[in-house]
């Protein structure tokens, strides 16, 4: 069975049953497949907007310029 013969009963059904059907591939497909793509215990670093002082001003700077182009 093909995604475009399902598709037409998939969108038939209510909200609450097309969460349960989403829930349900995506635990089969948990299960059958590795696609976590982090290592466990391995350390990831993610840039965030702490301790950046002067990005605001900076941000803001640019903000200001940008609306004073479109004037």
């Amino acid at each position: 069975m093909t995604l475009a013969e399902i598709l037409p009963s998939i969108r038939q059904l209510t909200a609450l049953d097309k969460i349960h059907l989403l829930r349900l591939l995506a635990e089969e497909l948990d299960k059958s497949e590795n696609i976590f793509p982090f290592q466990p215990y391995k350390i990831y670093y993610l840039p965030t907007p702490y301790n950046t002082y002067g990005t605001g001003k900076k941000l803001m700077s640019a903000m200001n310029a940008s609306n004073k182009n479109r004037k």
